[in-house]
């Protein structure tokens, strides 16, 4: 069926309607002025969210595709903003995020000149396991335009989830076509085979002391439920991947705790100490096996299953005594048909696993200001489908250690943080998080150095309405006057020498306000709950700066702590 002719910028945001895209994130650039125009013709079904530094645009668009499960968009200018727009393109690659990055490009008699702000972005964004991208491509027709969307909707989706990069030559845009859209892509779904479920029950059933690390993108309800089933038939204790704390329910009694940086000590002896590993949806990566030494690379003391939707993640560092490839709900919904033996070996173990991560959530007292409590105060004061959002930085182990989250069947996604390490991740999450789900209240957790690498979006939140909602939208600015985890590092590398993670902040209640803001400062942790309950209940969205001492370091230690056990190592 031929469809009317329009521009083909119009026709790329009929393409995304169609895809069931309602928001879309960017920062404006002449490169992409047709499709600009084609936001605005069908403003009443689609709406373009112009963002401060495509950095926190692409951030914002990654946060929607954790969110709804769909790639998020966002569109950016060529050359500055590409480059600008590749952390979050970077973050979505290495979380297994879907998302697709729109890129304006040159006009095409104008290619391969070095023309103005050209770059060539099969090179800068080289698809591959370790690029930024699953797939660059650039649309060479107009008619061919919504070919190349399905395509990309198709690739972040299928196998291990991720981005995809379209270019989009400025003339192209401008070119009219009847191409019809194409309809709403449905990812092809892999199931595990018979035989190695078989194998896995056998495995299972010789065991002492398994355990389950489950975490990676691309979970719905329907597969977090059935993971849960599979947990409770086996009653099977469950940690889960870095970063990945809402893919099983902290509330549940089989709930064992978070595999990734700070773990809990006795979690981390508990993985090395059991006799089978079961990784569902994880990569397995740098941070979730504790630097490859909870599983010893290649080959681990553990028997290891590796279920994983991605066939290149299947044997790419460990060396597995089974490798089943499957979409990460299917595997769930194979391993929940697994029937259990009448008696298990393991429940004792999987019972003082629970007790482990209980007992890691009581804190030690710290004053003036403890983090710890302001932690647990979130916890009990915030709605349950509440979101959380960190960018990087030692600020976030308190949010990991102590908040639970509920399993993302309950609520969808509660926690929004970058594997990837990314700083300023979590104010431009945050943001869209809130216009994304304006009835759901959203925490941000940020440093002080993480804060200010996007701060700047707070004028996006201001300007479209953030946090005026049923929900809140509350950012915590945790002030230590440095780049912590930095500054850790260094004591305990070159204990006493000090150089380039200090910090000189603003007044950040001050900044916020100007920015149209409420705000407070919270200096003891008597005040943080009433500056709480007055954001929960504030119109608008909410910044409570939080001074903490510079030597307040992690959940565990202090800087002078970590600097005198360096010295005693060099004495």
């Amino acid at each position: 069926m031929t469809a009317p002719s329009r521009i083909a910028g119009h026709l790329l945001v009929e393409a995304l309607i169609a895809q069931g895209i309602d928001t879309v994130f960017g920062v404006p650039g002449e490169s992409y002025l047709a499709v600009l125009d084609g936001f605005h013709e069908h403003r009443e079904r689609i709406r373009f969210v112009a963002c401060r530094q495509e950095g926190g645009a692409a951030f914002m668009a990654e946060a929607q595709g954790k969110l709804s499960g769909r790639p998020g968009i966002c569109f950016v200018t060529r050359g500055p903003g590409a480059t600008n727009a590749s952390i979050g393109l970077h973050t979505a690659f290495q979380d297994s995020t879907p998302m697709i990055l729109f890129v304006g490009q040159v006009a095409s008699d104008q290619r391969d000149r070095e023309a103005f702000q050209e770059l060539d972005y099969r090179q800068v964004f080289g698809p591959g396991t370790l690029g930024m991208a699953k797939w660059v491509g650039e649309v060479q027709s107009a008619d061919r335009l919504p070919e190349y969307v399905a395509r990309a909707f198709h690739t972040a989706l299928q196998g291990r989830p991720g981005p995809v990069v379209i270019v989009l030559p400025e003339d192209l845009l401008t070119t009219p076509t009847a191409a019809p859209v194409l309809p709403r892509v449905a990812p092809a779904q892999a199931w595990p085979a018979p035989g190695p479920l078989r194998d896995l029950r056998a495995m299972l059933v010789a065991a002492q002391r398994p355990f389950v690390i489950a975490g990676g993108g691309g979970w719905d309800a329907e597969g977090a439920r059935a993971l849960q089933r599979f947990a409770e038939n086996w009653q099977l204790p469950v940690g889960c991947g870095f970063r990945f704390q809402d893919t099983f329910d902290n509330h549940h009694p089989l709930y064992a705790g978070d595999v990734g940086i700070a773990i809990n000590p006795k979690l981390a002896a508990r993985v090395r100490e059991a006799d089978l590993v079961i990784a569902l949806g994880v990569r397995l990566g740098e941070m979730t096996t504790g630097g490859y030494t909870l599983l010893d690379a290649p080959r681990p003391r553990q028997k290891l299953v590796h279920l994983h939707a991605g066939a290149e993640e299947l044997g790419r560092v460990y060396a597995a005594d089974l490798l089943l490839q499957a979409s990460v709900n299917n595997a769930a919904k194979a391993l929940e048909s697994l029937a259990a033996p009448p008696q298990l070996a393991w429940r004792a173990w999987s019972e003082a696993a629970a007790a482990d991560f209980a007992a890691n959530r009581v804190p030690q007292p710290v004053e003036p200001l403890d983090m710890a409590q302001v932690m647990l105060t979130l916890e009990r004061l915030v709605p349950e489908n509440s979101v959380f959002t960190n960018g990087a930085g030692n600020y976030s182990g308190w949010l990991h250690r102590y908040v639970r989250y509920r399993g993302l069947q309950h609520h969808g996604r509660t926690q929004l943080a970058p594997t990837s390490g990314a700083m300023g991740y979590g104010v431009p999450a945050a943001i869209a998080a809130s216009l994304l789900y304006p009835d759901r209240t959203v925490i941000n957790v940020a440093g002080d150095g993480d804060f200010l690498m996007t701060g700047q979006e707070l004028a996006t939140a201001t300007g479209y309405g953030a946090g005026r909602g049923a929900g809140k939208l509350i950012s915590l600015v945790v002030d230590n006057g440095s780049y912590g985890t930095i500054r850790m590092h260094q004591e305990r590398e070159f204990p006493g020498r000090v150089s380039g993670s200090d910090l000189f902040n603003p007044d950040f209640a001050a900044l916020a306000r100007a920015y149209g803001w409420n705000a407070s400062k919270v200096e003891r942790t008597a005040q943080f709950e009433p500056a709480l309950r007055e954001a929960l209940s504030a119109s608008g969205p909410t910044l409570i700066h939080l001074k903490l001492d510079t030597d307040v370091s992690t959940t565990r230690t202090t800087l002078a702590a970590i600097r005198e056990a360096a010295l005693k190592r060099s004495a």
